[in-house]
């Protein structure tokens, strides 16, 4: 029997052999494609291929591509675990032609692959095939039967009675709205009747009980349908195939469920080990209850999580953070279901790590590190599920008490209905005999209800699992309101479609499409002469020229300008005309917007038409700060893994001609201490002045199997790559400009270090002359410490200016406590002198006083004075200060049944614009109005009278 393992390879071998080129799969974070949350599918890296923006060297290519369906359009996350197919992270297999073969071959290739005895060699009486049926695809476009793809089935020896024809449902396939589409057709596989849903005994072809599967789905992409719904007929009609590898491994290891295939089932033992649960015993319960999932979720969810974090996501409250939050956190409860209710996640890390590490190696390196994250989430997470139980248990005990109170009044109102005397009242009020009846008679049918916005909100803020709250309910008794629970989930998703923008990608701008690759010289010159201007842009529109003061693009057909890549900005400069003296055009930036296409973006100073011929030339003190950025990058970056450790990687960069910045992932704020290590580190590799070596053309396995070289996240990579390579220090893809030495830099200055998100850090650094004038700065603030720090700072500025400024802020303080003691002691010392202003309203004394600029503690250490000073009344201070007007009222303890001191201080705060109140013997308040102070103080007596009137 075949593993897992052998599976993938066995396809990727076959295609290999048929002229494929094998591509290593992409990213799960999808490279320059806003449109997707995740990559969901193994066409998404050549998307841009199929839509003409990009080209390749290849025109056939075959797959193993990491998917994620748990966030946006394709979300699975509710089903994972209580079905037998269903996955956050899955692998498709796939292979691709661009323009080469169409469904002839395709049709061949798949049937030969999945029935031959060398490879695959499923009984082909356990197989069906679906082709489309046709359908009107928009209002009055109708599209006929897939004719071509039936004549090549039945070529290929596959009997008519088992090729179905479906409709646009099922066996059409599009981008988007807009772009590349066409008929598909599937191979699906007889499970059996034991792999029934629904128990059938007997069914047929296409019943969708779930004993007959859809294993591979192959994509005839013939139109491209354009904005009125037309079909055009594309001039390269492509394939684009996926087959779920757990899928055709259970189909191959004679299992259901892909959880019983060994793509899963050591992951589930070791769930079953980290959580102290009997496997064999799980095992059983989970085949025999839909409700028992929890080792399934633990297993496919650890997956998920080790494979996007490895790929630059960190749990975080949105966009794709918050989708891998909710996996894990899914998980994490589910090993609360088992009873484990330590920390254990963190561990299945290993697991998938040793599981995978055949075909995804660069796990070995980067496991360490996303268990830390994954434990780290552990640990947060704890706390907040407390607090979800706590609050699940509230709601759960709420509807409870709810339902008794129905039932109790209920009871009371039949009751009450039955006595003659009150239903002759009822029926003089106009209420029919019959429907008094019917209430009298009906039977008390109130349950407990969890109100299902309340449940989503516990699913959403604390990561409660929707099973886990609908056991906790039947445990108790209580219904859940799963419409409700439905449509507040819909609500969200909503929310999450809107906030997750990206207009569907188009087909190439015909302006570019048909463009050849502009021939790059940038990498030996920054001048080009004699350059053909191919294409003009304007307004979005092919042009013919531009005149003098047009914004628009140039198309060369070669150029020294370096486009906008890899985190580095595009090069500035200007087009000469053919004297090699007058500038034609101001060159703003340079960008691609088709691969392989550079678009100079300028700025005309002259006449300039398709067909000139101009000289391209860079402006070389850009080009060279620039390079000196993206070198002491790639320094920056070995540096950080070499001080902080290995899980550093990127997760973003700007390479700019005045700065660099580099995001980094890393869990806590980096040290003053750390942070100076790594600047000394990086600069004593520029001080070497080491040789930068360039090496072209690196199979890409070769450049990171054998040079061991970094690839920068979020990009997108060839079958051929560049790397950069510093010494023994630093070993890079990249396709950046450089130094040719590392003493070119100058000096590597790190100018702050900071969070950009969970998880994320930010170093900003300048070099050459950037940090040649940091250097002056710091030289001109040397000479200002010197001034007055006197001899110490030529020694150490920094800590002489720290000892100066301690020394001037201890200073600040003594002579602010000073300042409050004198105000306190001349506050105290009028004690005495206040007794004139004493009044007595109703047998009570009252005493109102301003005292300015007086705390709120020195005000009330002031009252508890003037209470004692007279003996029983009341107290009212004032206090303009800088914060604004502070008041004070203190109520003797003898006199607080009669008036109470937050009435009191109530009215006079609304005189100053502000409010209060406390206790009824001490009350406080604040203002803004300090001109009005005064006449507050004014009023208290009156308030005083009006309230023991």
């Amino acid at each position: 029997m075949l593993t897992g393992s052998e599976i993938r390879r066995k396809f990727l071998d076959f295609f290999v052999q048929k002229g494929h080129r094998e591509v290593h799969s992409s990213s799960l974070v999808p490279a320059n494609d806003p449109t997707l949350l995740f990559t969901n599918a193994g066409m998404n890296q050549f998307k841009d291929v199929f839509l003409g923006l990009e080209k390749r060297d290849y025109n056939r290519a075959t797959t193993s591509q990491k998917c994620v369906r748990a966030g946006g359009k394709h979300n699975d996350l509710e089903n994972v675990g209580f079905t037998n197919r269903h996955h956050t992270f899955f692998e498709m297999l796939g292979n691709f032609s661009f323009g080469n073969y169409f469904k002839k071959d395709a049709i061949a290739f798949a049937w030969e692959l999945i029935t031959s005895p060398e490879w695959y060699g499923i009984a082909k009486d356990k197989l069906y095939v679906t082709i489309f049926e046709g359908a009107e695809i928009s209002p009055g476009q109708v599209l006929g039967n897939d004719r071509e793809a039936l004549v090549e089935w039945v070529n290929i020896g596959v009997p008519q009675n088992r090729i179905y024809q479906l409709g646009l449902k099922d066996n059409f396939w599009q981008m988007g709205d807009t772009g590349p589409c066409g008929p598909c057709s599937e191979i699906h596989y007889d499970m059996g009747v034991t792999a029934s849903e629904h128990g059938h005994a007997e069914c047929h072809f296409p019943c969708d009980c779930g004993r007959y599967v859809e294993i591979w789905n192959l994509v005839f992409m013939q139109f491209d349908r354009d904005a009125s719904g037309k079909l055009n007929p594309l001039p390269k009609p492509s394939i684009d195939t996926g087959m779920g590898l757990e899928r055709v491994t259970a189909v191959l290891q004679g299992v259901i469920s892909n959880y019983d295939t060994d793509l899963f089932t050591p992951l589930i033992a070791k769930a079953a080990e980290l959580t102290k649960t009997a496997l064999k015993k799980e095992i059983e319960k989970e085949s025999h209850a839909k409700s028992a999932a929890s080792l399934r979720v633990i297993a496919d969810h650890s997956r998920a999580a080790t494979f996007l974090i490895s790929d630059g996501v960190l749990p975080s409250n949105e966009g794709r953070g918050y989708v891998l939050r909710k996996i894990i956190r899914r998980a994490i409860t589910h090993g609360r279901l088992l009873g484990q209710t330590k920390p254990f996640l963190y561990e299945m890390v290993f697991a998938v790590r040793d599981l995978m590490a055949d075909a995804y190696p660069e796990l070995q390196e980067v496991a360490e590190r996303i268990s830390k994250v994954v434990l780290s989430e552990e640990m947060g997470f704890s706390r907040t599920l407390e607090l979800g139980l706590k609050a699940l248990e509230e709601e759960l005990t709420r509807s409870r008490e709810k339902s008794n109170d129905f039932q109790e009044m209920h009871g009371i109102v039949k009751s009450a209905w039955q006595k003659p005397e009150i239903k002759k009242e009822l029926q003089k009020a106009g209420i029919p005999e019959a429907e008094l009846e019917g209430v009298a008679a009906s039977p008390n049918v109130s349950q407990a209800i969890l109100d299902g916005f309340l449940a989503f909100k516990l699913y959403d803020t604390f990561g409660m699992p929707l099973d886990f709250i609908e056991d906790a309910c039947r445990d108790q008794g209580v219904e859940f309101d799963q419409a409700g629970f439905n449509h507040a989930m819909e609500e969200q998703r909503s929310r999450a479609r809107a906030s997750w923008k990206g207009a569907a990608k188009q087909t190439a701008n015909p302006a570019y499409q048909q463009l050849a690759k502009s021939d790059f010289e940038g990498y030996r010159q920054t001048r080009s002469e004699n350059c053909t201007v191919l294409a003009i842009i304007k307004d979005g529109q092919g042009a013919q020229e531009l005149k003098p003061g047009d914004e628009g693009e140039i198309i060369l057909d070669h150029t020294p300008f370096y486009a906008e890549s890899g985190g580095q900005v595009g090069d500035r400069g200007w087009f000469y005309s053919d004297d090699h003296n007058t500038v034609v055009a101001e060159v703003k930036g340079c960008y691609y917007p088709v691969q392989g296409v550079r678009s100079h973006q300028v700025v005309a100073k002259q006449n300039i038409h398709v067909g000139a011929k101009v000289d391209a030339v860079v402006d070389t003190s850009i080009r060279q700060a620039t390079m000196r950025n993206h070198t002491a990058t790639h320094l920056l970056q070995a540096g950080l893994r070499e001080i902080l450790g290995k899980h550093v990687k990127q997760a973003g960069s700007l390479v700019a001609p005045n700065q660099l910045r580099f995001d980094f992932s890393h869990f806590t704020g980096v040290a003053d201490e750390e942070l100076q290590d790594v600047e000394d580190l990086i600069n004593k590799q520029v001080l070497r002045n080491t040789k930068i070596e360039v090496i072209e053309n690196v199979p890409i396995d070769v450049a990171i199997n054998e040079y061991h070289a970094m690839a920068l996240f979020g990009e997108k990579y060839g079958d051929k790559v560049r790397v950069i390579k510093i010494g023994d220090f630093s070993t890079e893809l990249c396709g950046g400009t450089h130094t040719s030495q590392t003493g070119e830099i100058g000096l590597i200055k790190i100018l702050k270090e900071g969070s950009v998100s969970s998880g994320v850090r930010r170093v900003e650094a300048v070099t050459g002359e950037g940090s040649l004038q940091h250097f002056q700065k710091d030289h001109r603030l040397e000479n200002v410490v010197a001034g007055f720090a006197g001899g110490e700072a030529a020694k150490n500025p920094a800590e002489a200016l720290r000892i100066e400024l301690e020394k001037k802020d201890a200073e600040i303080k003594r002579l602010a406590r000073e300042l409050d003691q004198a105000r306190m002691k001349s506050a105290s010392s009028s004690v005495g002198s206040v007794t004139d202003k004493i009044k007595e309203i109703s047998g009570v004394n009252v005493l109102v006083h301003r005292v300015d600029n007086l705390d709120r503690g020195q005000m009330r250490t002031l009252v508890d004075q003037l209470r004692d000073k007279i003996g029983s009344g009341v107290v009212v201070l004032g206090s303009a200060g800088e914060a604004g007007v502070a008041l004070i009222v203190g109520v003797t303890k003898d006199l607080t049944s009669k008036v109470q001191a937050g009435k009191i201080i109530a009215p006079i705060a609304q005189k100053v614009g502000g409010k209060g109140g406390g206790r009824p013997d001490l009350a406080e308040a604040g203002g803004k109005d300090a001109g009005a102070l005064d006449a507050a103080l004014n009023e208290a007596y009156s308030v005083v009278e009006k309230l023991l009137a």
